[in-house]
């Protein structure tokens, strides 16, 4: 199984950013969770999944965006305002289940073998924190980056986005504010960056090396075009 290259270099902090839905692992896992959440909280609502198709309708003619596509998604199969307890009980289970059935076995190789050479992994997402920490936890990751949710005055969960979503320039911007608040300069950072997606071109054109992993058609042309490493684990 390949194993990442040395890193020879005199910085004193090396990070790994990793993206998670396609890149770490075969499928996007928004659905899944709402999903499972779904089931084991409240079956019922089985009956409303309707809307959603009639939601993807708008987001496939541009009238809704992405983050608000999510946050139907999400008020239509668990709730507008959930109690944080109700998630809690089954986000072990949810995360067993994507490192069960959802996760390359060589991301997983290879983020170990990172951890051995002295990296910093750090998780950056645009999936929720809310589902994410579980996941990188059992993945053996230090921090996460990640879309937030709201929170009412009650402490319950909503179903919208707190700022903005964690993806595109966004995403790097708040790579670079994590850094900061971590008291990391740029300079001293060695970072290796990984994404299945066009969109996270801001963050792999500011790592050292960038990965383009599993990448669809226009992030592996651009991926020759700035010379960034390409690597595949669907095959």
């Amino acid at each position: 199984m390949p194993v990442p290259p040395p890193c020879n270099t005199d910085r004193p902090h090396r990070l790994a950013i990793y993206d998670m839905d396609k890149t770490i692992t075969r499928r996007a896992t928004y659905n899944y969770f709402l999903w499972h959440m779904m089931w084991a909280t409240a079956p019922w609502r089985l009956v409303l999944t309707p809307a959603i198709g009639v939601a993807l309708l708008f987001y496939g003619l541009s009238i809704w965006d992405r983050s608000r596509l999510k946050s139907f998604s999400q008020s239509v199969l668990i709730g507008r305002h959930v109690r944080p307890e109700t998630i809690a009980r089954h986000l072990e289970s949810h995360a067993d289940l994507v490192l069960g059935r959802n996760v390359y076995p060589e991301a997983r190789a290879r983020i170990e073998a990172e951890r051995g050479q002295g990296f910093t992994l750090i998780l950056a997402t645009a999936s929720y924190r809310l589902y994410v920490e579980a996941i990188a936890a059992k993945l053996g990751f230090d921090h996460v980056i990640a879309t937030e949710l709201e929170t009412d005055e009650a402490g319950r969960i909503r179903s919208r986005i707190l700022g903005e979503n964690c993806y595109d320039y966004a995403k790097l911007a708040r790579v670079q504010l994590w850094m900061e608040g971590a008291g990391l300069a740029r300079g001293d950072c060695f970072i290796r960056g990984y994404s299945d997606h066009y969109s996270d071109a801001p963050l792999l054109g500011f790592a050292d090396e960038g990965y383009a992993v599993n990448a669809h058609k226009k992030l592996a042309k651009l991926a020759g075009e700035r010379g960034w490493r390409v690597i595949d684990w669907r095959q």
